[in-house]
């Protein structure tokens, strides 16, 4: 069985986010970049598929965008992907081209699933998956919480919904979404990250894909949020319900 495995490049959440003076891009002069985490758990979850399996499991992490996605791969690459792709892309990552062009490289690769995170954290959009899945007219299960294989060929899972768990049946191939409770991803150790370093990474362009750029989505214009909320240190228990008390009495 072969699973391909999403991988973007994102900002690091972590860090102090700029922007450019124009406010339509991020500055991202000594801005680290990581490996999208709700893509990482994707990751994750296809190494515990292919330590459980019952037969041989082949994983290929796949990247779009600018040549730097390459060290998210190796990232990939050092939890324990087979194989890593990077197909260039310096336009805007807008989900309708990104599933384009994942739909090109799941034809040419063939796999059995498709494992991604539910959203990146840069655009948050949460459709990249649903339209692959239209597109390919693959079964699909989104913000999917727990991955269970059953014999023949089917899928047991779990996914969260706003009223609670839903359990779905799934027949291969399939698309399924990683939610935040789908496991915790591992770290790499020091000789995998070696190793990773010297792994070959496939470069595929895509005209070779036999795609063109078609941008759906422009930004027009970014803005940082703001906050009026003041800290105030509190003394003690009374000191609280105290500071509540006079602010239910001014609202």
């Amino acid at each position: 069985m072969k699973i391909l495995v999403t991988c973007k490049r994102v900002p690091d959440p972590d860090q102090k986010i700029r922007l450019q003076a124009d406010s339509r891009e991020i500055d991202s002069e000594n801005l680290p970049y990581i490996l999208n985490p709700f893509d990482a758990i994707a990751v994750e979850e296809s190494l515990r598929i292919r330590e459980t399996h019952g037969e041989p499991v082949e994983i290929v992490a796949i990247g779009i965008g600018v040549e730097e996605c390459d060290k998210t791969l190796r990232t990939a690459l050092a939890m324990g992907a087979d194989r890593a792709v990077l197909i260039p892309w310096d336009s805007f990552l807008d989900p309708w081209n990104v599933s384009g062009i994942l739909e090109k490289i799941i034809q040419r690769e063939n796999p059995s699933l498709v494992l991604m995170g539910k959203q990146a954290v840069d655009g948050d959009s949460n459709q990249t998956g649903q339209m692959l899945a239209a597109r390919l007219g693959w079964a699909q299960a989104t913000f999917a919480s727990r991955i269970e294989f059953q014999s023949g060929g089917k899928l047991k899972v779990e996914r969260e919904t706003d009223s609670g768990i839903e359990t779905l049946g799934l027949n291969l191939p399939a698309i399924i979404t990683a939610d935040l409770r789908l496991n915790e991803p591992r770290y790499a150790s020091l000789p995998s990250i070696m190793k990773a370093r010297k792994k070959p990474i496939e470069r595929i362009e895509t005209s070779e894909l036999g795609w063109a750029p078609d941008p759906k989505v422009e930004i027009i214009n970014m803005s940082m949020p703001q906050t009026s909320r003041k800290k105030v240190r509190l003394t003690d228990i009374s000191d609280l319900v105290a500071r509540i008390k006079e602010a239910l009495k001014t609202n």
